[in-house]
């Protein structure tokens, strides 16, 4: 192996944009003296703003810019640059990109408009960039962009009229213009940022590559995001999922109604999703959505300076019933709950409040509240376990302090570590100083209470959203109830017959190959067979077309309600069968006729044209679109997620139980749509799918009806959308024997696995856990759930997780004896790392070459071309196995770098 091309993996390992944010030098192609002209702009920028590098203008038509040395073209710089801002027209960038890969560059910031956001000729152009970009490895940002500040490193390679400060908020925005607004708003609010990105069109550098860039950067603690298209949604979602549990990613998106998506669409030239489905898939990888721009800043702002809370019920606090109030039904309108107070706070609060106080919540401490009062009650409402957060209101009347108020609730807001406080100093330079005060001890305030509680209720839905990632679920037994076989061939035959929709009897028994229950239905071509049918059913039956030609069968007459007897049977069948053409008609259906008491559902499926294929869940039956109580979620799903689709409709509540009405099987109906997801997923060539009404009532979950809409017989694979988040990889699954002769069973993590995945870390010495993380890690920590959630719940189309498993004969019982990991690296999906663990009673028998073989092999399957790994010295055995795998191992002080290229 060459050892530059060594040397450039290790060096760009683990920030592989740090030349676009931290460059050594930068070329401005398009550098220009013109009086308000961009180049110039961009040239003074990156002059007057020093990052520590050269500035090499780059104008054929002057020697010189500025007074700083120009050249003809890339080529003739006297040294390799980092980043290349390119700000000529359109036509001339597919040429600067050849010559940018050709001098070695390894980044270009495309600031020139004109490309895909003017149609068909744009288009053309932005694929000649990728192809001339892509032989050199060079990413881009743009075109069609107002470019990047970062103010840590001083860098300004924009055309702002200024420049950010410095923080800790990645802002990344699609649209230029509103980069300069919040600019000009942030220097007036003193907000400062780690990183400030217009991304324009995103030809290449995306949403996922930014995320994962600045979810790695120490410096930001928030990532806040204007979105007009999601682009390539696996990749935003891959990123989001990963970064939303450390990082708040704060997304407010523009073109949410028909009118402002075909504005965007002219603007960015993207494909949009509805504004459902985008909810939907924030929902599912921990993404705050908001709808205002104040309340992007002021949620990030506000989770920056306090903790996130458990729930949704918020305590007040206030000196005047008013604002209280107002905060109680900008509360409630959200979504959010008043907590109740318990016996034991009301206690406390009577012995320090005076006797015509509230005595519920809000807590109305009285116009005359002291600064005392104010904190004593405070503390006593903090302890209560049925609050998730406090609001405290001031209003300055003349009895009250606002400062030195303010200065007694900080020291009470030091013990209360747990829940979120905010406050509300209402009033002007009265309560100006008290403001000031709180700010400093990261007490969030806002003017108005009723703002303050819409942000609580922001703080609640993001909690909940979060929550869904670190919830454990229970375990699928989905595999052993699934016959892909049945559903394959259904779907075949229907094509070899030239058709795209399924009957109604195949859509059943393409149910039931994935044991969703359906009612039984019989399919009959003679009047006798459906008497012999009708008998063996029983009594009342529904008769129904058989067709491949017609789908709605009641516009022809083809179903027959409540028949009785052989000679309904006789009748409805002569009925059917006259009413259609003789091609029409294949015959009837019977089945029983199913008492509708219990709740009607609709459980569905389209595509979209960015996320692949959602799911629907809601209230159904004929008043579906009347109704409108529809959640949707992105597949697959597991039980957690299931329910979590659950919980968004009104429904869920009756499913529950109501009124004297007993629940119904919930633990069923989730199974019901974690199979119907598999079904989604296992199935391709399903373009739209819908089971209405699924029956459910106490003891019956059943679908009465479904309907099937297949991909036409001569699509392509690669014109079928995929699911934004990559399915559980069966295809890795396979079985091994031990040196000692027990079978193993090596398979991709689950997140079920957390419980077994705490068992083996505990079962792990302080050795084996120093040589794989490099330092010790106390038990408690190794099995927190929050460590644990990391390792079992992974995006396959970013890391595999092998495990190997035991599966004890006597006992019964599942043991994991050894993890092995291939992480894709940041903003370089050609390039992994690897890790593996062993149990150390199960070490030296052949666990890890089994699973270092298997990853190897999956590397290549995926497209991974170079994978990596770091030891420890005193790790001989880890790199024994390497060698032994085919690594190249090169030793540095510190580390060994094992280097594997695929």
């Amino acid at each position: 192996m060459a050892t530059d091309k060594v040397h450039d993996i290790m060096r760009y390992n683990y920030n592989p944009l740090d030349f676009m944010f931290a460059p050594k030098s930068v070329a401005l192609i398009g550098a220009s003296e013109k009086e308000g002209s961009v180049g110039r702009t961009l040239l003074w920028n990156l002059i007057s703003h020093p990052f520590g590098g050269t500035v090499f203008p780059i104008n054929p038509k002057r020697k010189n810019v500025l007074g700083i040395r120009a050249y003809s073209t890339i080529k003739e710089l006297p040294e390799t640059v980092d980043l290349a801002v390119i700000a000529t027209p359109a036509v001339t960038v597919p040429n600067l990109i050849r010559e940018c890969v050709e001098a070695g560059v390894k980044g270009a910031i495309i600031i020139s408009a004109g490309f895909k956001e003017i149609g068909a000729e744009g288009i053309a152009l932005e694929q000649q960039i990728l192809k001339e970009a892509k032989k050199g490895n060079l990413r881009i940002i743009g075109p069609n962009c107002l470019g990047l500040i970062c103010p840590p490193t001083g860098l300004n390679a924009s055309f702002a009229s200024t420049s950010a400060k410095s923080g800790n908020v990645a802002f990344i925005s699609q649209s230029g213009a509103f980069c300069t607004s919040i600019l000009d708003w942030s220097l007036r609010e003193n907000l400062g940022f780690s990183g400030f990105i217009s991304i324009g069109s995103m030809l290449d550098v995306n949403w996922g590559d930014l995320i994962y860039y600045f979810g790695d950067d120490p410096l930001t603690k928030s990532i806040v995001i204007y979105m007009e298209s999601i682009g390539d949604a696996r990749s935003f979602i891959s990123a989001a999922r990963e970064v939303a549990l450390s990082k708040p990613i704060i997304v407010i998106k523009g073109g949410r109604t028909e009118e402002a998506a075909k504005a965007a669409a002219s603007h960015t030239g993207a494909l949009s999703s509805s504004d459902k489905v985008l909810a939907a898939a924030f929902r599912r990888c921990g993404v705050l959505q908001v709808d205002t721009i104040k309340e992007v800043f002021n949620m990030a702002d506000l989770l920056a300076k306090q903790p996130r809370p458990k729930g949704r019920r918020l305590t007040i606090l206030t000196n005047a019933g008013g604002p209280g109030v107002l905060a109680t039904d900008a509360l409630t309108w959200g979504k959010g709950e008043l907590s109740l107070l318990s016996e034991t706070t009301i206690e406390e609060l009577n012995k320090i409040l005076p006797t015509h106080w509230s005595h519920s919540n809000p807590i109305d401490i009285l116009g005359d509240a002291t600064p005392r009062r104010y904190a004593q009650a405070l503390e006593i409402a903090a302890k209560d376990e049925n609050s998730d957060g406090l609001l405290v209101i001031l209003t300055p009347q003349d009895m009250t302090d606002p400062t030195k108020t303010a200065e007694e609730l900080t020291k009470i807001t030091g013990k209360i570590n747990h829940k979120p406080v905010l406050a509300s100093w209402m009033g002007g330079s009265g309560v100006a100083t008290g403001v000031e005060i709180l700010n400093r001890a990261n007490i969030y305030t806002q003017p108005y209470p009723d703002d303050a509680a819409r942000l609580f209720n922001l703080m609640g839905r993001y909690s909940y959203n979060l929550k869904g990632l670190y919830e454990i679920p229970s375990f699928s037994k989905a595999d052993n109830l699934i016959d892909e076989d049945l559903a394959m061939n259904i779907i075949a035959h229907a094509h070899e017959t030239n058709r795209t929709l399924l009957t109604e009897y195949e859509s059943k028994q393409l149910l039931q190959a994935y044991s969703i229950p359906t009612v039984m239905t019989i399919i009959a071509q003679t009047v006798e067979k459906a008497i012999e049918s009708a008998e063996k059913i029983g009594y009342p039956v529904v008769m129904k077309l058989h067709s491949e030609t017609i789908t709605h069968k009641t516009d022809v007459g083809g179903v027959k309600l409540n028949l009785t007897s052989q000679e309904d049977i006789k009748q409805a069948f002569l009925a059917i069968q006259k009413r259609v053409n003789d091609s029409d008609f294949l015959g009837v259906t019977i089945q029983p006729m199913i008492n509708l008491e219990g709740y009607e559902l609709i459980l569905g499926s389209t595509v979209d044209p960015q996320f692949g294929p959602v799911l629907l869940f809601g209230t159904g039956g004929q008043l579906v679109e009347v109704y409108q109580d529809q959640a949707l979620g992105l597949p697959p799903l597991n039980s957690t997620l299931a329910k979590r689709m659950m919980e968004q409709t009104k429904i869920y509540q009756a499913l529950k139980g109501v009124r004297g009405r007993k629940s119904v099987n919930l633990e069923q109906l989730e199974q019901i749509l974690v199979l119907f997801s598999q079904l989604v997923i296992e199935q391709p060539l399903i373009k739209e799918i819908d089971i209405n009404p699924l029956l459910v009532s106490e003891n019956n979950l059943i679908a009465l009806d479904a309907r099937v809409l297949l991909y036409p017989p001569d699509t392509e694979r690669k014109d079928i959308i995929l699911p934004a988040i990559r399915p559980y990889p069966n295809q890795y699954i396979s079985m091994a024997q031990l040196a000692n002769g027990k079978e193993i069973k090596i398979r991709p993590i689950r997140p079920e696995d957390e419980p077994q995945v705490a068992s083996f870390c505990q079962n792990l010495s302080q050795e084996s856990v120093y040589l794989r993380f490099f330092h010790s890690i106390s038990y408690q920590s190794l099995i927190s759930h929050e460590r644990l959630t990391r390792i079992c719940f992974i995006d396959y189309d970013q890391e595999i997780a092998l495990v190997a498993s035991y599966h004890h004969p006597d006992t019964d019982e599942k043991e994991i004896l050894a993890i092995a990991r291939l992480s894709r690296v940041h903003g370089n999906t050609e390039q992994a790392e690897l890790g593996l663990l062993v149990k150390d009673n199960y070490q030296r028998q052949g666990l890890g070459t089994l699973l270092g073989q298997d990853l190897i092999k999956i590397a290549k399957k995926e497209g991974i071309k170079t994978v990596i790994a770091d030891i420890l010295p005193d790790n001989q055995g880890m790199q024994n196995l390497c060698l032994k795998l085919g690594f190249e191992l090169h030793k540095t002080a510190d580390l060994v770098n094992a280097v594997y290229i695929t």
